[in-house]
């Protein structure tokens, strides 16, 4: 079977490139220092990587309380109690859901939190906390 010509050139490009790789890896074999200590770095106060070693006698103290890794813990706010007016209530489902007199957000209820005789239209008194899918409106008290 014969060769063609480009054939042949593609494969001595081949060879050529496979010489040359297998050349540049025996370089790198013989110029590389293997030594563990040629590979650290050192990272300087200022987060620059160095290759020379800090200076113990530069050392400074760092007091580790001062040091803040996460943020900061919430004051322990007193839940108010906001008012607002059951918009709906399906009494055969024990849900509904109650709107803020004092803005427009609704929150749902289920019907453990609440009075047994409550009804849509009821003013009521109620705490929020948050549920799977949101704020919910607990300790539900009827207002006169």
């Amino acid at each position: 079977m014969a060769i063609s010509f480009n054939k042949r050139e593609l494969e001595k490009k081949k060879e050529q490139k496979r010489k040359e790789k297998q050349k540049r890896k025996e370089e790198r074999r013989a110029n590389a220092s293997s030594s563990f200590d040629d590979m650290i770095a050192y990272v300087d106060e200022n987060g620059v990587i160095t290759g020379t070693p800090p200076d113990p006698d530069k050392k400074r103290e760092v007091d580790v309380n001062n040091i803040v890794v996460s943020t900061p813990k919430k004051n322990e706010e007193e839940k108010s109690a906001l008012s607002g007016r059951v918009e709906y209530f399906n009494s055969d489902k024990g849900y509904g859901f109650i709107k803020n007199t004092s803005g427009t957000d609704k929150y749902f209820f289920h019907i453990s939190n609440a009075p047994a005789n409550i009804a849509e239209g009821n003013t009521v008194t109620f705490e929020l906390e948050r549920g799977e899918k949101g704020l919910n409106a607990v300790k539900i008290v009827l207002t006169k």
